[in-house]
């Protein structure tokens, strides 16, 4: 190894001071002073910081804060033989029990952490969400504005009757009142990503790769018991409306299945008993009272009585 390598590297990390690093009692001292009595262990190493700069390491006893170290720097001025104290402070060790990196609220909530009086709040951003149809972008029907759009409507339908023949334009209370039907009235709807994540989280909970439906006699497209949705998704979904299903009140594939499916086992009717034939041609005799020898004990006159022998 060349000198210059040397020289190099020892500037980089210069050897810690003579008088600083024998300052073990006065790196002590001050770590107890700002600990608890008892909770300062061993010195356990000493390293450099720069010149006439140190700090000291000593064990932490206290309890909660296994691989801590108490760092205690000290530093002396250039020329000076009086070492003075520069810093303590609490630091965890390669080993040290350290509390879980903190996470936003926004990747930490899960779903069913939400409880009656929370509020989450939705990012101006959110990917999940487009503009929907509210119907605020257009003017008034008797602005102004209104107005000169109207004319000018009407002579672009004009212009365009006399090259080709087409329908007439929607006007605005129509549209509102489709909008209104689709349920698109609001200020933001789903977008198309989030129904791909809404689909791709209800096939995993009620999805045909469930083990409930890999066992299922039938799927849930064939069942009564199903409650279609509307719009796009009633392609794929629907509601399950058996109380007895495991999916009950929950959005569920078609091509999910249970064994409560409304066809996999039906009950047979029971029997209808023939109706009661009476014979209306033959007249059978029903006496009044019984006859005397009709009884399960015969009529038989008072045997005479018995001596016993009793006074």
């Amino acid at each position: 190894m060349s000198a210059a390598t040397t020289r190099s590297r020892t500037a980089r990390t210069p050897a810690p001071d003579r008088l600083c690093a024998e300052a073990v009692d006065l790196a002590r001292a001050a770590a107890e002073e700002a600990a608890a009595p008892g909770v300062v262990g061993e010195h356990v190493g000493v390293i450099s910081e720069g010149d006439r700069v140190v700090t000291h390491f000593f064990e932490c006893k206290e309890p909660g804060y296994r691989g801590w170290r108490w760092a205690v720097t000290v530093a002396r001025a250039s020329r000076a033989k009086k070492v003075t104290l520069d810093e303590t402070v609490l630091l965890p060790g390669s080993d040290a029990l350290l509390a879980p990196e903190w996470v936003p609220w926004s990747e930490r909530l899960r779903p069913g952490d939400m409880g009656p009086g929370d509020l989450l709040p939705t990012e101006a951003d959110d990917i999940r969400l487009e503009p929907g149809y509210t119907g605020e972008e257009e003017p008034p029907p008797n602005s102004a504005v209104s107005e000169v759009s109207h004319e000018m409507a009407d002579l672009v339908d004009a212009e365009d009757a006399e090259l080709t023949t087409r329908p007439a334009t929607t006007s605005r209370g129509s549209i509102a009142a489709v909008a209104d039907e689709l349920g698109m009235r609001r200020a933001r709807v789903l977008s198309r990503y989030g129904l791909h994540t809404a689909a791709d989280r209800w096939d995993e909970a009620f999805g045909a790769k469930t083990p409930m439906a890999q066992a299922a006699p039938a799927s849930c497209m064939t069942c009564a018991f199903l409650v279609p949705l509307a719009g796009s998704l009633k392609q794929a979904f629907g509601v399950c409306a058996n109380e007895f299903g495991p999916a009950d009140g929950h959005v569920v594939s078609l091509s999910y299945g249970c064994g409560g499916h409304s066809e996999a086992a039906v009950m047979p009717k029971p029997p209808k008993p023939a109706p009661h034939a009476l014979d209306t041609v033959q007249v059978d005799e029903y006496p009044l009272r019984p006859a005397r020898d009709s009884g399960s004990v015969p009529a038989e006159a008072d045997a005479p009585t018995e001596d016993l022998g009793h006074s």
